[in-house]
Parts: C-alpha cells; structure tokens; sequence
C-alpha cells in the first residue's frame, strides 16, 4: 500500500511539474512561438475643453482623437521594446463623451480606446 501512495504521488507530481519543465526547457533552447498572437489595450482619459457645438469644441473634440491615435502608434513601439519583434496594429476604436457638469467641474470629453494589435515574439 505504501509503494503505491509513492506511485500516485510521484505521477502527480510529474503531472504537475511536466508542463512548466517543458516550457522553461523550450525557451532556454531558444524555442519560442512564431505564430502570431493578438494583443488588445484598452484606456480612458480626461481632455478638458469646452463641449459646446463651436469651433472649440470641435478642437476638443479633434485633441481627444489625436489623443487615442498617439497612444496607439506609441504602443506598437513599447511592445516592440518589451517583447515583439514584429507588430502591427489591427484595429482602433474611440469613444468621446461630453461631460459638463456644475460650475465648480471641469468642462471637456471623458475618451475611451480600445487597441488591437498581432504581433510576433522576439
């Protein structure tokens, strides 16, 4: 009866230490996935400007767009620093809320964005 409690517990363990033996086995021979893999990043921010229908509005409105436009070309950068070695974006998307609220609140556009990207490890 001892030996096969020494049975069973030895093939759990084998089980449990088998898959992460392999990973760290196929990434110190330099194996790594060459199949492309899909990264999204989501994000919201606070542009401050007039939210009326004139023609500042429409420069706040045209800053927040800038906004999620410069974070997404930026991010392809850092994923390239960090672990890509290719990148390409796939898809941005924006959201724009006027927010006005009492006089002591500031006035402007609540932004959402949303980054698709495929990129290859390095």
């Amino acid at each position: 009866m001892t030996s096969l409690k020494y049975a069973l517990a030895a093939g759990a363990l084998l089980l449990l230490t088998g898959p992460s033996l392999a990973q760290t086995v196929g990434q110190a021979s330099g194996l790594r996935q060459e199949s492309p893999i899909q990264v999204q990043t989501t994000f919201t921010l606070f542009v401050p400007g007039p939210s009326g229908d004139g023609e500042e509005a429409q420069k706040a409105r045209d800053k927040s767009r800038r906004a999620v436009y410069e974070m997404a070309a930026r991010e392809c950068d850092l994923l390239r620093e960090v672990l890509a070695k290719d990148c390409r974006m796939m898809s941005v998307t924006s959201n724009i809320g006027r927010q006005q609220y009492g006089q002591q609140q500031v006035e402007g556009y609540s932004v959402n964005g949303s980054v698709s990207f495929q990129i290859t490890l390095k």
